[in-house]
């Protein structure tokens, strides 16, 4: 492992040690294998002055729950080190009694809830102490001999602490044994199934003790030959069924949508394909902190997924039976990743941020595990202890917010017709409603439009059967299943009168404006019918009912997929898809309206272009973003009894009513 410390850098903060210490944080933070999404924790002790002007000892250290890849000094909490040094020395302490006072020392009291490992970081008396959760020293510790290793690694200059519940208990044991000692003898701390933890007095000191005692760690497996990962005997099966399938029964235990991220990387297949991965992939997180997002084991999925996932719901009960002796609540049982033989890992979330949160733990722990049967056996820590920290408050803090969940959070939508007008807007609102969105169009931009990684631009010519089969197929792989559909491409054909009409504009209108349609459907079925209240929404035309002359290539072709959405909303019924038809007219900052067609058609009608843009009975044009709008209620739970449905947004054509 490389220090990333760059002096040019840090002498900016020289005079700043809020920033340095956001600094180093963020160096350690890039890098997964020292820690991962909200685990670990930094601190620095400073001095300030009060409000009233005097000296002030304060401990600067990392918010509850915050990231330390991102981290800004505003996920720092600041409390007064005198109160956590009087703390540490409490032996009757609760962790109730803990949060209180840590709150009373804060200094700011809208600052982010502190780290629970606040106390622990006070009484190491160095001005920059670094805890992490790095994966080689993992590795050694979730062993027979965890100890023994580590001792036979790192020698004499590093503390080794057996494991004990973090927080509070921790502090106490680390006050305990380094009650005298001399803190010059020792280069770090070893918590065994817990972690590292550096210091020093300066902020390049303590990190670059991280990354030299990881880089012992890491040479130690490399002598052990600890790092021989398996690989797979052949490579991943594409059962993309078989994910929606297991997508769509994880989603109904867990009473929510779910977004599900598959590694099928070789690495990860072959980890998938050990001979005793029923066994050695289900002892237990590598660290507890983890259980919290992971749970305490993934499942082995075999055979019919809705019933793999209600043995395991049975399974995890039984699990908070057993350990529940404080009244606690059983929280939802569904798994968060699942190892499923032969074709890798699949993680989820109620959001793809959330799936990649535990896709990334679940890759870290089967490279853990692996290293940790090399070295002789991994060696997980009991259920009881796993359970104390997943279902302690102060960690399940870290999980709430306060925000509200979203009316399409974990849904799953494809939209055609995405790179402009109506299809972006739509894209843009589902996505902004909580969706995540497999955004398609046959203009290349489509791909570079979008920075989300839940927000996906790809081609798709939907003049190409295979085209939309194997679009269809891109997204149900890269999000898990398929809840939404939105078919909008199309074209507005050359206008002619009839006795004129090329056949070339007539069939490409019917090709475009009808048949995509239809293949789009026949490809999406498949997987809508295991989405959770699938729908299927077709964009109409007020020209469906309200034909004009000039337009018959258009308007037959619109006909006929207002009929089609007809027949599948009476066919797809008894599946639970709902199929519904929105009309927009009247909407007018689109591609097709620009370049002086606007001021044409005004001018045909012999109009003024304000004139002609409010040609309705409301007397006001239609946004795309109100299309928008209204496709994203209809595909919500607002609209989960409505089928068959045709709803103009047109401001009112009175041809219409």
């Amino acid at each position: 492992m490389k220090s990333l410390w760059n002096d040019s850098k840090a002498s900016k903060f020289k005079n700043d040690l809020k920033q340095l210490r956001v600094y180093t944080s963020q160096l350690i933070g890039s890098d997964p294998n020292l820690v991962l999404h909200g685990g670990g924790n930094t601190s620095a002790k400073l001095k300030e002055k009060d409000f009233f002007g005097n000296d002030v000892d304060l401990l600067f250290v990392k918010g509850s729950g915050a990231d330390l890849a991102t981290i800004e000094a505003n996920k720092f909490t600041s409390l007064r080190l005198e109160i956590l040094l009087k703390l540490a020395e409490l032996k009757n302490l609760t962790d109730a009694e803990m949060v209180t006072q840590q709150r009373c020392a804060m200094t700011d009291p809208y600052a982010p809830n502190t780290s629970v490992e606040a106390i622990l970081h006070a009484i190491i008396p160095h001005r920059f102490v670094d805890h992490t959760h790095a994966d080689s020293i993992l590795a050694i510790t979730n062993t027979e001999n965890g100890d023994r290793r580590i001792k036979e690694c790192f020698g004499d200059r590093i503390m080794v602490v057996p494991y004990v519940m973090p927080g509070l208990a921790l502090a106490r044991k680390v006050y305990e044994m380094t009650r005298g000692i001399d803190w010059d003898n020792f280069d770090g701390i070893v918590l065994l199934n817990h972690g590292l933890i550096t210091f020093g007095d300066d902020a390049k000191t303590s990190y670059e003790a991280t990354i030299n005692l990881v880089t012992k760690a890491e040479k130690y497996l490399d002598e052990q030959n600890a790092n021989n990962f398996a690989m797979p005997s052949s490579s991943a099966e594409l059962d993309l069924q078989k994910l929606a399938e297991l997508r769509s029964a994880i989603s109904q235990t867990r009473g929510a949508a779910v977004v599900t991220k598959w590694d099928h990387r070789p690495n990860m297949v072959g980890y998938s394909q050990l001979q005793n991965i029923d066994d050695v992939g289900t002892r237990g997180p590598v660290t507890p902190d983890h259980s919290i997002r992971t749970k305490r084991i993934p499942m082995v999925w075999r055979g019919e997924a809705s019933q793999a996932v209600a043995d395991y719901a049975e399974q995890y009960q039984r699990y908070f039976d057993d350990n529940n002796q404080k009244g606690q609540t059983c929280l939802e049982p569904a798994p968060r990743w699942t190892i499923w033989p032969g074709h890798g890992l699949v993680s989820v979330g109620t959001s793809y941020q959330e799936a990649s949160m535990v896709a990334d733990i679940a890759e870290h722990t089967a490279k853990v595990v692996q290293q940790a049967e090399e070295l002789g056996g991994w060696k997980a820590l009991s259920a009881k202890e796993v359970f104390d920290v997943e279902y302690w408050e102060l960690e399940q803090a870290k999980l709430k917010t306060n925000k509200a969940v979203l009316p399409l959070q974990g849904k799953i939508a494809l939209v055609t017709g995405a790179a402009s007008g109506i299809g972006l807007a739509t894209v843009k609102r589902l996505h902004a409603d909580g969706a995540a969105v497999f955004a398609t169009d046959i203009n290349p931009k489509v791909t570079t439009m979008f920075e989300p990684d839940d927000l996906v631009g790809a081609v798709c010519d939907v003049s190409d059967p295979q085209l939309i089969k194997e679009t269809v197929e891109a997204c149900v792989a890269k999000f898990g299943g398929l809840d939404i559909v939105v078919s909008n491409a199309g074209i507005f054909a050359q206008g002619s009168f009839i006795d004129q009409l090329d056949n070339e504009v007539w069939q490409r209108s019917l090709d475009l404006n009808l048949s995509q349609h239809k293949n789009l459907m026949q490809h999406s079925y498949p997987f809508l019918k295991l989405g959770i209240e699938p729908a299927f929404i077709a964009i109409g035309s007020k020209n469906v009912a309200a034909p004009g002359p000039g337009a018959s290539a258009y308007s037959v072709a619109k006909a006929g997929t207002n009929q089609l959405m007809r027949v599948a909303a009476l066919e797809w019924g008894s599946v639970g898809i709902r199929v519904n038809t929105i009309h927009p007219d009247c909407v007018f900052d689109t591609e097709i309206w620009a370049g002086g067609v606007l001021e044409q058609r005004a001018k045909k009608y012999e109009m003024t272009v304000e004139e002609y843009m409010s040609r309705n009975v409301l007397k006001t044009p239609v946004k795309s973003s109100e299309v928008a709008c209204l496709v994203s209620t209809v595909a919500s739970s607002t609209f989960a009894k409505t089928t068959g449905a045709q709803i103009p947004i047109d401001g009112g054509n009175d041809r219409v009513i």
